[in-house]
């Protein structure tokens, strides 16, 4: 197995297309956990559980967002410091970063279980599903410290080119997941509480599966007594990446849970069809997402090693290959919206159906300005500079938000509204980064 890769040097296009191929499949098989749960739940349990489950999932993104920004934003430094080859500063930022984001999930979970029901109320989930969501999110919750282990090490792993390793632990993991979905579900009956507990246990799995893998197989790379003290300023770099990518992340799934609660207002059968269409929505755009993401590396590992004429050829590369990507999805979402909510919904659900495949043809149509964007974020942040991913996050969740309280209150638009509010936020946040770029960063990379 391929331990570490050096993006610094080869074909860009190639080695670009051959780090981000596993993050794919990778962050497609995590999104198995949630759809696993959402399948079986939708057909077995029914459309009550359906709804709970997805506005479950909601929150739940929206909490590991935070542990995911701070583990990508340490990614990034990691990156830099392994174009750099200066090995002494990755294994202290290593463990200066493993110490921080450790504790801040600790008190996360704390206040999560403390507040629980006021969170269910401020997510505005009705009274006749309040049970059934509190009940699974109460066994969810208690994946948190499994999603930090799996994020930080799955971070560490690509930061030094090594993103097999993730994606095998994510395979096993999924697939256990399927499996103890049906037994929990359909043979126990337990409920949305069995979906939970096959999710957790498969999380723990994979979180303490890829940490064995990192400590046998990536010895050189953790720290040592010698390095484990405290060094404010990388522990300042450490912090000032992860908190602003941290804040990135979990302003996205702010403003997607704020769209939330939104559609929850519109009744069980919105709410049904939103959990059925954000999770195949999810899925479609995943690969894009990850390219982003592999992108991010590219950028971080070369300006680490100064290599600024390849960042730019890079660039290039890399927006030609996700435009390409993004329509052929955009093409397969909008001609199969209707058996792809069939997998998740009976068919006889006509309205559930309906209304799921209006979000999706709406959302489909437009996945080239989301691939831009996390082309965008993963650029920023790989050269150092993540507040101004924080700004296109700003500008496109707050243009997303807005416009979707406004339309969905004027009665010829309804939900619509809430749909079309995504894409023009994306194309927004576009724009603004793309013209920062002309005016700021090209310069700067000719140098």
């Amino acid at each position: 197995m391929q331990h570490t890769q050096d993006l610094t040097q080869g074909s860009i296009t190639r080695r670009l297309w051959l780090f981000a191929l596993p993050m794919i499949a990778g962050n497609m098989l995590q999104q198995l956990y949630n759809v696993a749960d959402t399948l079986i739940v939708g057909r077995y349990i029914g459309a009550d559980a359906l709804a709970a489950v997805g506005s479950s999932y909601t929150l739940m993104t929206f909490l590991t967002s935070i542990i995911l920004g701070l583990s990508m934003g340490s990614g990034a430094i990691f990156s830099i410091r392994f174009g750099e080859k200066d090995e002494t500063s990755l294994r202290r930022s290593i463990f200066l970063s493993f110490l921080f984001i450790g504790i801040v999930t600790v008190g996360l979970n704390l206040i999560i279980f403390w507040q629980i029901d006021t969170i269910l109320w401020l997510l505005r989930i009705p009274q006749s599903l309040f049970r059934l969501t509190r009940e699974y999110l109460w066994v969810i919750f208690w994946g948190l410290s499994a999603t930090f282990l799996y994020n930080f090490f799955a971070s560490l792993l690509r930061a030094i080119g090594n993103s097999t390793a993730p994606l095998i632990f994510l395979a096993v993991s999924a697939l256990l997941n399927i499996v103890l979905d049906l037994v929990f579900v359909l043979e126990f009956r337990w409920g949305v509480a069995g979906a939970a507990v096959a999710t957790v246990i498969s999380q723990y799995i994979s979180g303490i599966g890829i940490f064995i893998y990192t400590f046998i197989r990536m010895r050189s790379f953790l720290p040592s007594k010698k390095d484990m003290h405290w060094n404010f300023p990388i522990l300042r770099e450490i912090a000032g990446s992860s908190f602003l990518t941290c804040i990135q992340q979990s302003i996205m799934n702010l403003g997607i849970l704020m769209v939330q609660g939104l559609v929850n207002s519109f009744g069980a059968v919105v709410m049904a069809a939103f959990a059925a269409a954000v999770k195949i929505d999810s899925l479609a755009y995943l690969p894009v997402q990850d390219f982003g993401n592999a992108f991010s590396t590219f950028i971080a590992q070369n300006y680490g090693a100064g290599n600024r004429e390849r960042i730019s050829r890079g660039i290039r590369s890399a927006i030609l290959t996700s435009v390409v990507f993004s329509v052929v999805l955009s093409m397969i979402i909008c001609i199969f919206a209707r058996p792809l909510m069939h997998i998740f919904v009976l068919p006889e659900e006509i309205q559930i159906v309906s209304i799921g495949v209006g979000y999706l043809r709406i959302e489909g149509a437009c996945y080239a300005g989301i691939g831009i964007l996390f082309l965008l974020y993963g650029l920023y942040r790989g050269i150092s500079r993540p507040a101004m991913s924080v700004v296109l996050t700003v500008i496109s969740l707050g243009t997303r938000v807005a416009l979707a309280y406004i339309l969905s209150a004027i009665p010829a638009i309804g939900i619509t509204g809430i749909w079309v509010s995504v894409p023009i936020g994306w194309f927004l946040a576009d724009a603004a980064g793309i013209l920062y770029y002309r005016l700021r960063v090209s310069t700067f990379l000719r140098r």
